[in-house]
């Protein structure tokens, strides 16, 4: 089966309409589940990459520390406050709440930062089959499926997986990592492979970033540069897939668009800042910009 590219004119054709009569509803609502005293500013690259990539309305589910640590510090999102068990380290009842509040949000982006203690993992796990929503799985929300047997048995809605080449390995026990990270070939293979087994939506992370869906169709980012790599900037690509989810685009979609624009992000961030020294904050930043590009762009 061919594999599409993500062309501008693709990404021009599949961007969701932007209509001058509407609100902050009308693009849709997205709940960050992220963070950790480690990984505290995980959870806030999400929400600026959700944000800059035309989300209506962004909120981090955070511990109590940590909600305390980053509070303010990006005053457009909101928070949900977790109930902990320890520093940190949300308990039983801030997952309940977490569990329940994603039913009022139209996506969820779940792991980035979260921290890799059994407990953590276990309740990542169990939230995702509990998901109701669409949802976009990173960082330790997918350690955390690695951690458990068979899990997309147990899921009962549409997922988008972003695994960078190390979490795909823990994903489908394998040890060629190299190989997933530089053999554009066997990337595209097992992505496919994955996609097939899980019944979900996998993006495969690294230059020319592929992604695969349950039906074998599969589309290749024609983006390589050093920009992107740095850290942070899976953070921001998991917040603008969980904005298109959002904005009611099926999980092909939304995850297509999000790499575009984000590879998109990371030439321009090349561009004016340089090869080295680009920052996550800097890739989400230029998210718009990219975006308005490509709604004045014809296809190519």
């Amino acid at each position: 089966m061919a594999t599409g590219e993500l062309t501008r004119g693709w990404v021009t054709e599949h961007l969701p309409p932007r209509p001058a009569r509407s609100h902050k509803g009308t693009f849709g609502k997205v709940l960050v589940a992220g963070g950790s005293p480690e990984y505290a500013g995980a959870a806030l690259l999400v929400g600026l990459g959700a944000a800059r990539s035309g989300a209506g309305l962004v909120c981090l589910a955070l511990p109590e520390s940590i909600a305390l640590r980053m509070s303010g510090e990006i005053p457009e999102l909101i928070t949900l406050v977790l109930q902990e068990e320890a520093a940190g380290l949300t308990g039983p009842n801030g997952w309940r709440r977490l569990a329940a509040e994603t039913l009022t949000y139209d996506a969820t982006v779940i792991g980035p930062g979260l921290g890799r203690q059994s407990s953590t993992l276990r309740r990542t796990r169990n939230l995702v089959t509990e998901l109701r929503r669409p949802a976009v799985v990173d960082a330790d929300g997918l350690n955390a499926l690695a951690d458990g047997d068979r899990w997309w048995r147990s899921v009962s809605t549409q997922l988008v997986l972003t695994p960078h080449p190390g979490e795909f390995g823990r994903l489908t026990r394998t040890s060629e990592v190299g190989r997933l990270a530089d053999d554009d070939a066997y990337r595209l293979e097992r992505v496919r492979e994955a996609a097939l087994l899980w019944g979900q939506v996998v993006v495969l992370k690294g230059a020319h970033t592929v992604i695969a869906d349950p039906e074998g169709q599969t589309l290749r980012s024609q983006v390589a540069t050093p920009a992107l790599a740095t850290a942070g900037s899976g953070d921001v690509l998991a917040g603008s897939i969980g904005a298109f989810l959002a904005a009611g685009c099926e999980p092909m979609l939304a995850a297509g668009l999000g790499v575009a624009i984000h590879g998109a992000a990371g030439i321009l961030a090349e561009q004016r800042i340089g090869r080295a020294g680009v920052m996550a904050r800097d890739i989400a930043n230029l998210l718009p910009e990219a975006m308005e590009a490509f709604r004045g762009a014809g296809p190519r």
